[in-house]
């Protein structure tokens, strides 16, 4: 049962997110506008959470590696989940932005 609740949330192994990056991954910020606003990492496409499923067609590539961050790493969960349903294939949860701002 752990092991289903660490995938859901795109736990497990650790992810190397600069790696990632300099192999093309783009960051999707799933948080508010006001809160992307207030801060956020630099390069990173801000598409809120309740916007994102009618938002897909930014992301015209389903291949393209995609890491979701949030505040604290629950809406980029679901964020990741909603891509993953709509077949997007390399996607992971980044978690709380500022978290993933510290591991670049």
């Amino acid at each position: 049962m752990f092991d289903t609740i660490k995938t859901l949330f795109g736990l497990g192994q650790s992810t190397d997110y600069n790696q990632l990056l300099k192999q093309g991954a783009v960051i999707i910020d799933v948080r508010s506008k006001g809160e992307y606003a207030g801060g956020h990492i630099n390069g990173s496409i801000n598409i809120p959470l309740d916007q994102l499923s009618g938002n897909l067609g930014k992301i015209k590539n389903k291949n393209q590696v995609i890491i979701t961050c949030c505040a604290s790493g629950m809406r980029s969960a679901s964020a990741r989940n909603i891509l993953k349903a709509n077949g997007y294939t390399e996607v992971y949860n980044g978690g709380g932005w500022i978290s993933l701002e510290n591991k670049l």
